[in-house]
């Protein structure tokens, strides 16, 4: 069975969207303030954040997995689409820090002046980071959606990201408390480190969305296989092809030999056989080409 399930990504998207720019706010507030550089690069990350969660509701009206006649496959692949572009902001976002750190370093640049109460901004700032990330990657996990798990990535990152920066201003703070002004270049040693994480969730939501979009094989042909002979009376299946992901849609094809006298029970064999795969690969939808009895074939997987 197709699940359609956009309405509840978008109730989450909504919420995270509110909560990043409430984020984004704060960050990028206490940052000018205190002349940070690495904190405004945190606040650039967290702009990425608010623009992942606009391209979510908008690939996430387009990704019905329902099929129309434009597109008798469904649409989900706007899905992965969305999390492409999640993965062009993060690359973006990695870009803008890198940069901004070495311009700082050659050119040197502001002192920064922390004080507790831009600390405790951060820790609250850090517990939201941390809600949201959770919140969509356990619901996204849960109803299978690309869009959530990928921006829930991103906001793993920004957890890192902002534990990293929070720790560059505590020891800032320690520097002007105890007279230690070298610690200031903490402010921009700590940026780099930003980026690796920014570059390293970019990287991971492209490896998870591109076998998807490029239709790789889904599940191995020999699985299938077992289970399609295991079904009475099937005599031999062979050139299989899946593609999709597995818990989130797969399409499986293949051409079948089965020992029977009358279309009826053919069709009764067909419909066990998608009966076991639907019940191990939910949701599944499978294309069976019935051969004749007399037809003989080795090849189990599909090839030019």
């Amino acid at each position: 069975m197709i699940r359609d399930n956009r309405s509840e990504v978008q109730k989450v998207l909504l919420l995270t969207l509110f909560l990043n720019l409430f984020v984004m706010a704060l960050k990028g507030w206490v940052g000018l303030k205190i002349g940070s550089l690495s904190l405004q690069a945190d606040a650039l990350h967290s702009v990425t954040d608010s623009a992942n969660n606009v391209l979510g509701l908008v690939a996430n009206r387009f990704s019905s997995p329902h099929p129309d006649r434009e597109h008798p496959y469904g649409h989900q692949k706007y899905e992965g689409l969305g999390a492409l572009g999640i993965a062009a902001f993060l690359g973006i976002a990695c870009f803008e820090i890198v940069s901004s750190a070495v311009d700082r370093l050659i050119h040197s640049g502001e002192t920064v002046r922390v004080g507790k109460t831009e600390l405790w901004i951060l820790l609250l700032v850090l517990g939201v980071n941390i809600f949201v990330a959770f919140y969509e990657r356990r619901v996204g996990k849960r109803i299978g959606s690309p869009i959530l798990i990928a921006d829930a990535y991103h906001t793993m990152s920004d957890i890192w990201v902002t534990i990293a920066v929070l720790a560059g201003l505590i020891g800032i703070w320690i520097g002007q408390t105890w007279n230690f002004p070298q610690l200031q270049s903490l402010d921009v040693l700590f940026a780099f480190p930003v980026a690796l994480m920014v570059f390293s969730s970019g990287w991971t939501v492209l490896k998870e969305n591109i076998p998807w979009l490029v239709d790789e094989i889904a599940i191995p042909p020999e699985e299938i296989h077992q289970i399609v002979m295991s079904v009475p009376r099937v005599v031999n299946c062979h050139d299989i092809a899946s593609r999709g992901i597995v818990g989130r849609q797969v399409f499986i094809e293949m051409h079948l030999i089965v020992n029977a006298d009358d279309v009826m029970t053919a069709h009764q064999i067909t419909e066990e056989i998608e009966k076991r795969l639907e019940e191990k690969y939910s949701p599944v939808r499978v294309v069976i080409h019935v051969e004749p009895l007399s037809y003989e074939s080795s090849e189990m997987f599909r090839h030019e």
